[in-house]
């Protein structure tokens, strides 16, 4: 890229083969990139939405109708597309769910400004009247918010946010169980849902999920010599390896005897064994340990009666720490019976050919284990998806203690109250703010179109049907508009607020943008490292 100085000659201020593209050019691009990107999830949003299969350059399958999974997994390279899946991972990570509809939002906005733009308003008042729009959206979602925190209700929020996703048949006993889960886990009405693992194993039909109050390690026994089952379990938890350690500095050992080898080979022998006699003393007969444990020492373990477990993630150490109540020990020499936790059973067994250890019967577990079942690897994967956004959506309403109605109901309640504000805007923010609402409806008109539904008939009915009640939605089992909060569909305010914000945010930061500069070649340093250092690589590649 070059300009002209004041003596003719060329000013190089970009490397070449950069790309440049300014003011409308770039806005249209990138909207162009964040409207492709809604429609590619958009088909998958609600009961009735479709899979997708995505197919990676090794053959592996995922078969999804999960927007954020469905992101992650393309291989997305427009960076404005990319500040789309950033939307889409923060609602995964804040809430759980809704991160279809955070992306559609999103897209919606940006191909309503594409009309404010063709209207020569400036991008600055649009993100603006966005801005403001976003605001009164949130008091608007409070009003129209319900408070709710009943067994039932978050029975109801599970269920909904399972639906559409493989397990219709099974979402009544998945919910009871994912509810008992989340409530066994809440301290002080926080929950930290990493304390809820979930294990997955193919095989059995969705019904056969259990919830186990206690852990479930992905491990087997070290030696067959050891029990199988150890009931009224005292469980030891240590952190650091059973063996003979090796010198810290390098030492050389002159052995000039045959009896002096036997001697040392004794020696070593006698150290394993004092670490087991220690064990013992304090009275476990349960043992995992997140490193190694010596041939020698699985021995004397096994002669001891002592089930063994090694190479435990640290993950499922905190777990079993906080399900039993055991302390992680550091040094054996240490360890004494107050560091032991407790479970009603340890026992090994065979989950689809493969062996598992089981640590149930926990007193008051604050970590517990959701087994999923499914027919086939691809589906257990899926309703492990499922299950994971009924989790968080669970937790979210016990910490909130609010809900909204499902269905398009709070989408239709914020639109038609941004579309009265509007109203009450001088100056065009006005044109901004009802292009926000108009965009909030392609929720209930994704939901109608997904089921086969005429969409603008069905917006039709909804706007109507608002001016009775605000909790009317679209039921697209019955296609048709009706109390969604009586029918069970119900949705945590938390999904919707993060949903609308992000969208919100999003949008205005791409249509702030009006310049991209990019390079579409990397250029490739020199030895010394330092030549090209200041061009811009990554290039401005395709799409998709």
């Amino acid at each position: 890229m070059a300009q002209l100085g004041g003596q003719g000659q060329q000013v190089l201020i970009l490397p070449e083969g950069t790309n440049r593209f300014l003011g409308r050019d770039a806005q249209r691009m990138n909207i162009m990139a964040g409207k492709v990107l809604a429609e590619t999830v958009r088909t998958t949003l609600g009961p009735k939405g479709m899979d997708k299969m995505l197919v990676d350059s090794l053959g592996d399958i995922v078969v999804t109708n999960d927007g954020v999974t469905i992101l992650k997994e393309m291989d997305i390279e427009h960076p404005a597309a990319k500040m789309l899946v950033e939307v889409a991972k923060t609602q995964e990570d804040e809430v759980g769910d809704g991160t279809t509809t955070a992306v559609i939002i999103a897209g919606e906005l940006l191909k309503k400004a594409e009309g404010l733009l063709d209207q020569d308003i400036h991008p600055t008042i649009i993100a603006m009247g966005y801005r403001q729009a976003a605001e009164k959206a949130q008091e608007i979602l409070n009003v129209i918010s319900i408070d709710a925190d009943d067994r039932d209700t978050l029975l109801k929020v599970a269920m909904t946010a399972m639906t559409g996703k493989g397990t219709e048949k099974a979402r009544e006993p998945l919910a009871e169980l994912i509810v008992a889960a989340v409530k066994q886990v809440e301290e002080n009405g926080e929950i930290d849902i990493d304390h809820i693992k979930i294990e997955k194993k193919d095989g059995a039909i969705v019904d056969e999920s259990t919830l186990v109050q206690g852990v479930i390690i992905d491990k087997e026994r070290v030696h067959p010599g050891m029990p199988k089952k150890v009931e009224d379990a005292k469980i030891a938890l240590l952190n650091s390896a059973i063996e003979v350690k090796e010198t810290e500095v390098d030492a050389e050992i002159r052995i000039t005897d045959p009896a002096q080898m036997q001697a040392f080979i004794e020696q070593e022998e006698q150290m394993i064994k004092d670490m087991i006699t220690k064990i013992e003393d304090a009275g476990a007969n349960v043992l995992f340990c997140q490193k190694g444990i010596d041939d020698l020492a699985q021995h004397y373990l096994a002669k001891a009666g002592i089930m063994a477990v090694r190479r435990v993630k640290k993950s499922d150490m905190e777990k079993l720490s906080r399900a039993t109540g055991a302390k992680v020990v550091s040094n054996i020499e240490d360890m004494s019976f107050d560091d032991l936790g407790d479970a009603g059973s340890v026992a090994e067994k065979r989950i689809s050919g493969e062996e598992m250890i089981f640590v149930e019967g926990c007193k008051d577990p604050k970590s517990v284990t959701l087994l999923v079942r499914g027919s086939t690897d691809h589906v257990v994967d899926e309703i492990e998806r499922a299950v994971d956004d009924a989790i968080g959506v669970v937790a979210a309403t016990i910490e909130d203690g609010k809900v909204v109605a499902g269905g398009g109901a709070a989408e239709i309640s914020i639109a038609r109250g941004l579309k009265e504000y509007a109203d009450t805007i001088s100056g065009r923010e006005q044109l901004a703010v009802a292009a926000f609402a108009e965009a909030l409806e392609v929720v209930p008109k994704t939901l109608a179109e997904n089921a086969g539904l005429d969409s603008i008939d069905s917006l039709v009915d909804l706007r109507a049907a608002h001016e009775k009640s605000l909790y009317m939605g679209l039921d697209v089992f019955k296609g048709e508009v009706r109390d969604m909060y009586k029918a069970g569909v119900i949705e945590p305010h938390r999904v919707k607020k993060q949903a609308i914000q992000s969208a919100a945010e999003a949008a205005e930061m791409i249509l702030r943008i009006d310049d991209v500069i990019a390079s579409t070649t990397p250029r490739e340093p020199d030895m010394g490292g330092m030549e090209g250092m200041g061009g811009m690589p990554g290039g401005m590649p395709p799409m998709m």
